[in-house]
């Protein structure tokens, strides 16, 4: 057997056993870490397919029947960092996967949230509104107060003014009744007068008609 191939194989072996010991512990390992063992465990992959490349090459060149146990050898090899790359890759995968679903966690933490900063903002301008509406109605009902008690005042001064004019009629009617009754009381007095002025040149003639009867017969005598 090649003194090469044996110090390439000799290499690889002790690769190999320590990219399965990086790789068996990735998986307990998370964020950066994980990340920079990963990357780690992928150099260490490139220089072991390097190494398989180098056997295969001095292997190729040797005797066919030590080449054929060789490239046995290399095909178990080959297997064996194929499993290390899909291992890794499945690792790296799952990786993604959990910070893709971090990522949508936080990008729904933070929907959530800006959802419920709108809500907030809704139900608080809802509120404002509320307030104000509530301000606005208790000012119209204020102003509905004031008016009422406006209204009720108005309708006392109309209902004192028209007592005042009832009470005005009433008096101007007394008046009249007196102003007729004192006409009527006049018109008799008048009539009285008149009558006695009669009365009085009846009895002034009478008396003047006897004197002179008196004086008549009193010369004649």
């Amino acid at each position: 057997m090649s003194e090469v191939f044996e110090s390439y194989e000799r290499q690889y072996c002790e690769l190999s056993a320590n990219l399965s010991k990086k790789t068996s512990s990735v998986s307990y390992l998370d964020g950066e870490q994980q990340k920079q063992k990963i990357s780690e465990v992928r150099g260490g992959l490139d220089e072991a397919e390097a190494l398989i490349r180098k056997m295969d090459l001095e292997a190729r060149g040797l005797q066919p029947n030590i080449k054929a146990v060789l490239l046995a050898k290399l095909r178990e090899y080959k297997s064996d960092l194929n499993n290390l790359k899909n291992e890794v890759k499945r690792i790296a995968s799952m990786n993604l996967n959990q910070a893709a679903r971090d990522e949508l966690l936080e990008a729904g933490m933070a929907d959530t949230l800006t959802a419920s900063a709108n809500q907030r903002d809704r139900l608080l301008m809802s509120t404002e509104r509320l307030n104000n509406s509530g301000n606005r109605i208790s000012e119209s009902r204020k102003v509905m107060l004031e008016t009422e008690e406006l209204g009720v005042s108005l309708l006392q001064d109309l209902h004192q003014q028209r007592q005042s004019l009832l009470h005005a009629n009433n008096t101007l009617h007394g008046v009249d009744d007196n102003i007729s009754r004192s006409k009527r009381v006049i018109t008799s007095i008048s009539r009285r007068m008149s009558r006695n002025k009669w009365i009085i040149g009846a009895i002034i003639s009478v008396l003047v008609l006897v004197i002179l009867l008196i004086l008549y017969f009193k010369l004649a005598k």
